[in-house]
Order: structure tokens, then C-alpha cells, then sequence
């Protein structure tokens, strides 16, 4: 009952930022980011990928509340490379690497459709069953 309504768990109101960071202070190349109107799915995805990027040291991430549509995620890098840029190389890896599997899902796709059109084709080129050309043999 006290639930919020489903399209205020993903769609962005008026004014509102997708991620805002905010450095943390006490810990050196260290920021948190809040992203909002997201679940374990997309902070899963992303601290584990910040954790493979070479000059990462950590990355977690932990999401509030169920009801409350946003993660934080927090990343700590070396020195050689801010928080912010290790997030956005890894977004922009992420999303070429999403892009790449659409496209292959996509050509897989067409071929299975190209075999089906094939089988289909000759199925019907053989005729009816029962009807192969021997006479009941």
C-alpha cells in the first residue's frame, strides 16, 4: 500500500540528476555516487566492472531500501585517474560492450530466421506427406 507507484521507480521527475557525486572526505581519490531511479542490477553491473579497471582499488555499492529507487556506489582509484573518470571509461565500455552483443544477437537473429525460411521452403518444395513421388512404397 505505502509502495510508490511503478513508473516512479524508473522515470526521472523534472530537475532530478541521473548520478550526483559527492567526494568523500578522510579518503584519498574517493567519491560516491548516487544514481537514481536504479536497483542491484545496474550497481552490481558496475562496481564489478570498476573493480576489473587497472587503476581501481575499490568499488562497492548498496542500495538503501527497496522502496527508495536509488544505489550508491562508491569508488576508490590510485591517484593516476579520478573516481569520475574510472566511472565514465567503465560506463563507456559498458555500453560498447551491450552494443556488441545487441548487434550479434541481432545477426544471430536473422540467420535463424534465414534457416527457418530454408527449412520451410524445402518442406514445401517435398510436398505433402505421404506424397514423396513412391507410389505408396
Amino acid at each position: 500500500m505505502n509502495a510508490p507507484d511503478r513508473f516512479e521507480l524508473f522515470v526521472l521527475q523534472e530537475g532530478e540528476k541521473k548520478i550526483t557525486e559527492k567526494v568523500v572526505s578522510g579518503m584519498s581519490n574517493c567519491s560516491d555516487f548516487l544514481l537514481l531511479k536504479e536497483d542491484h542490477t545496474l550497481g552490481n553491473l558496475l562496481s564489478t566492472y570498476l573493480r576489473m579497471a587497472p587503476h581501481v582499488m575499490f568499488a562497492a555499492y548498496k542500495v538503501g531500501h527497496p522502496n527508495v529507487p536509488e544505489v550508491l556506489i562508491r569508488v576508490q582509484t590510485d591517484g593516476s585517474i579520478t573516481p569520475r573518470e574510472a566511472l565514465l571509461t567503465t560506463l563507456k565500455q559498458l555500453v560498447a560492450l551491450y552494443g556488441q552483443l545487441g548487434r550479434e544477437f541481432q545477426k544471430e537473429l536473422a540467420l535463424r530466421k534465414y534457416a527457418d525460411q530454408s527449412e520451410n521452403a524445402i518442406a514445401d518444395a517435398a510436398g505433402p506427406a505421404g506424397t514423396s513421388g513412391q507410389n505408396g512404397i
